[in-house]
């Protein structure tokens, strides 16, 4: 086992590092409680278990939170591909005993977490109904043949957004609400993300007829706030009303709300990342 190795070649070396094992949902939470006095704690796994180990982190007071390191074992590792972080086990233990930390934002929904994305509507269709096995057998690409079957008989959503400047009613398929930038597996959502902007990226994509699919596709290049099938928006805090209970998917892990608030929560933890990350400001890039 590549981690077992780089964890005994790091202790090794003089790093104290204790590992615990998670069997079940929930154990990464209690785990992080029971962590006590430390002043690192890595998470190695996917984006679902790191989902679970930053919710650990925000049940304790800001004071005594330590710094987050991550080490992706997962199908997708969305977070951290888009951070930079290796994808070799070795590699990425070695940056997250020799990084510093930089504080970041997560976003809230209602009263649950998230690192990296929430998608409603379509998008955590997509996740929730991918099975496991289909994940262990195609990987990323799970989540792309997936949204081919589900695009078959694809539901809209009816409801309203509102945001600090502006409020829209319509439907759409999908939704994306993004502290970080790539979702399903590689998807580049939100692809002007920053994680220490104090801000979230909402992609909404309408309803779009066949023949105006070409008009679209330009609408997602571009990115406008007021698109007609396309709306781009950064913001500090939305509100999803539907006109029905909604799918919605934080880091990996499906839910349902009702209604939803989404916040920014500037600078909550802090993370080890490469000095070169690309979801981190020009300020604090051209500082590294």
């Amino acid at each position: 086992d590549v981690l077992r190795a780089a964890v005994v070649r790091q202790r090794t070396a003089g790093h104290r590092i204790e590992v615990r094992v998670t069997w079940e949902k929930g154990d990464a939470r209690r785990f992080v409680s029971e962590a006590g006095n430390v002043d690192l704690l890595i998470a190695a796994g996917g984006d679902g278990t790191l989902n679970e180990v930053l919710h650990g982190l925000m049940d304790l007071s800001e004071a005594v939170r330590p710094i987050l390191g991550i080490v992706p074992l997962g199908t997708a590792n969305d977070f951290a591909t888009a951070c930079g972080i290796p994808r070799d086990s070795t590699k990425a233990l070695a940056l997250c005993l020799k990084g510093e930390g930089v504080p970041i934002d997560v976003g809230k929904a209602n009263d649950q977490w998230f690192i990296n994305a929430a998608s409603s509507g379509f998008g955590a269709e997509i996740t929730a109904t991918t099975s496991p096995e289909l994940k262990r057998l195609l990987g990323p690409a799970a989540y792309t043949l997936m949204g081919a079957i589900l695009a078959i008989n694809l539901q809209h959503y009816h409801g309203r957004l509102i945001l600090p400047d502006r409020e829209i009613t319509g439907s759409g398929p999908v939704a994306i609400v993004g502290n970080g930038r790539q979702t399903g597996g590689g998807m580049q959502v939100a692809p002007r993300a920053c994680i220490d902007d104090g801000l979230l990226d909402v992609l909404v994509v309408r309803q779009i007829p066949p023949m105006a699919l070409l008009a679209a596709a330009r609408e997602l290049q571009q990115l406008p706030p007021d698109g007609e099938y396309i709306s781009y928006w950064q913001t500090p805090w939305l509100e999803v009303n539907p006109e029905e209970a909604i799918p919605v998917n934080l880091d990996g892990e499906p839910l349902r709300f009702s209604t939803v608030r989404y916040e920014a929560v500037p600078k909550a933890i802090q993370l080890i990342v490469p000095p070169n990350c690309q979801l981190l400001s020009q300020r604090r890039q051209l500082k590294a």
